[in-house]
């Protein structure tokens, strides 16, 4: 089985440590676990894994965050891996700090990411895998809250919730999204 794991996040250097890359350092992670090293590729940004016989492919994007869609549609049809084996992580501000939460679909909440990979695949009916960052920004602040870097305590409690979110994703890979949702939604 063959699966597709998509971390959403923005290139370059400046958007390293922010709330908005953090699908990026999940999939940094789970490479480093690994000890295998992304190449660019078209669009993205990939390495394969091999967990317990699972093909299980990461992508991040280089479309930045607004054209996510344009790479999970070409990595999918490139892999030939079906909506339901792929598995898009991305920031939250609706979920507290840390909190995790795996969906079979759901809306974009607002999310450009999750906005154009909809608009591109015609659906929004995709495993998703929601971190929480928190909603800690006055009104209209959001964009410079998502943009900004992790920072104190939060920094210091993300290695324990990036390990979470790899547990989760080689849940879904070998156990399927909905048996992970049952372990691991809180």
């Amino acid at each position: 089985m063959k699966y597709l794991i998509v971390g959403l996040g923005n290139i370059g250097p400046e958007y390293l440590l922010t709330r908005h890359n953090v699908g990026f350092m999940v999939l940094d992670r789970l490479a480093s676990n690994f000890e295998v090293k992304f190449s660019m590729g078209r669009l993205a940004y990939h390495v394969e894994i091999k967990h317990k016989g699972k093909q299980i492919h990461l992508i991040k994007p280089t479309t930045y965050m607004n054209l996510s869609g344009k790479a999970v549609n070409y990595w999918m049809k490139e892999l030939k891996i079906e909506k339901e084996n792929t598995l898009v992580i991305t920031d939250d501000i609706a979920l507290p700090f840390g909190k995790l939460r795996t969906k079979v679909k759901g809306s974009h909440g607002g999310h450009n990411g999750l906005r154009n990979i909809e608009e591109i695949l015609g659906s929004s009916a995709y495993p998703r895998l929601r971190f929480g960052v928190g909603d800690d920004f006055g009104k209209g602040r959001q964009v410079e809250y998502v943009l900004g870097n992790f920072e104190g305590a939060q920094l210091d409690e993300l290695p324990e919730h990036l390990d979470r979110a790899i547990d989760i994703i080689l849940s879904f890979c070998l156990q399927g999204v909905d048996k992970t949702m049952n372990a691991f939604n809180q």
